[in-house]
């Protein structure tokens, strides 16, 4: 993620998880968002 895309989930109050896309499996989860994986950083 690069500063640009920061800077707009930070001022449009998006959220962002940062998982490891390299586990299998770990985007589906997060995407059915019934896991507790990553860490949600909210502004």
């Amino acid at each position: 993620m690069d500063m640009t895309a920061f800077t707009l989930c930070n001022e449009n109050k998006l959220p962002i998880i940062v998982f490891d896309m390299n586990t299998s499996g770990n985007l589906k989860k997060v995407i059915k968002k019934n896991s507790k994986i990553g860490t949600l950083v909210e502004f």
